[in-house]
């Protein structure tokens, strides 16, 4: 209903009842304006006092931003928890990364591309695995930010496994656009990063990030920073996949040279270059860590 329509409305029904306040008695006042209000709702004309959680104005204001931030943390603990995922392994990486459909003619292209071959592979096969464990409460789903490119691929290899998967989508102006390999029941939609990137750490026990760019990064230093300062208690095996990428973009080696880092910094994650290789490593990690003792 349009807000001019709806003010005229009600600004209407609280003449009335005002005009019945100054005539009758207050036993009559609250019956006759019950009947107006009855006859009024029944006409279209809006209900009046409106509450606030029927108020769009309201609830899309500045005022009302804790509740939608609060919408972002309720909304998916309950679908996530209806469907029963406890556990998810994080899939980060560019969203760039063509998949074998588009075109792979460039140099960037056809680098990127092998990781999103790579990223389909290992998501298919922690899958496929975790599909085996008896106890459904200790199985792992793929996670990923939902978008195109890694993201993708990682939704598109739960898919192939017949396994459902995480979409953890947020709004933006370019690049994000749902892929169509997410689970619809397990696809989310967030506004604000913070609470995207608590999704993420939350339930995760395990994290492998491929070549991606800023939005990448941001996301493996601050988990890393999160395991490094022991601010979460639980283990979580870090896998960065594809040396010839980490190598040269990320020098670890002159940040513990430097003192910045401790030498025991470089045991919080591992680098793989084989699919196979990644994956017995977190199978075994996450067995020993989750499924044999328990989560």
């Amino acid at each position: 209903m349009p807000k001019d329509v709806f003010y005229n409305r009600t600004h209407s029904l609280r003449r009335k009842c005002v005009a019945i306040w100054e005539t009758t008695s207050i036993p009559t006042y609250y019956e006759q304006v019950q009947s107006t209000m009855t006859t009024d709702r029944s006409a279209n004309i809006g209900e009046w006092p409106l509450k606030a959680y029927k108020n769009i104005d309201f609830l899309t204001s500045p005022d009302a931003r804790i509740i939608r931030v609060l919408a972002e943390f309720v909304e998916p603990q309950g679908r996530l928890r209806r469907e029963h995922v406890h556990h998810t392994i994080v899939f980060f990486g560019s969203a760039k990364a063509p998949s074998p459909e588009m075109q792979r003619t460039d140099g960037w292209a056809l680098r990127l591309g092998k990781y999103y071959d790579a990223t389909v592979e290992l998501a298919r096969k922690v899958s496929e695995w975790s599909e085996t464990i008896s106890d459904p409460g200790k199985r792992f789903f793929v996670c990923s930010g939902g978008g195109p490119g890694i993201m993708e691929a990682a939704n598109r290899g739960a898919k192939e496994a017949n396994a459902m998967s995480v979409g953890l989508n947020i709004s933006l102006p370019q690049e994000q656009i749902p892929n169509p390999h997410q689970t619809r029941e397990l696809s989310f939609d967030f506004h604000y990063f913070f609470i995207r990137k608590f999704w993420f750490f939350y339930l995760a026990k395990a994290l492998v990030v491929f070549p991606g760019g800023v939005g990448t990064m941001d996301e493996l230093f601050e988990l890393l920073t999160l395991v490094q300062t022991k601010k979460t208690a639980k283990y979580m095996p870090i896998v960065l996949f594809g040396s010839e990428f980490w190598n040269e973009v990320l020098d670890f080696d002159a940040m513990v040279k430097w003192g910045v880092i401790s030498p025991e910094d470089l045991n919080l994650f591992r680098v793989f270059d084989d699919v196979d290789d990644a994956f017995v490593y977190l199978r075994d990690e996450l067995t020993r860590r989750y499924v044999s003792k328990g989560a």
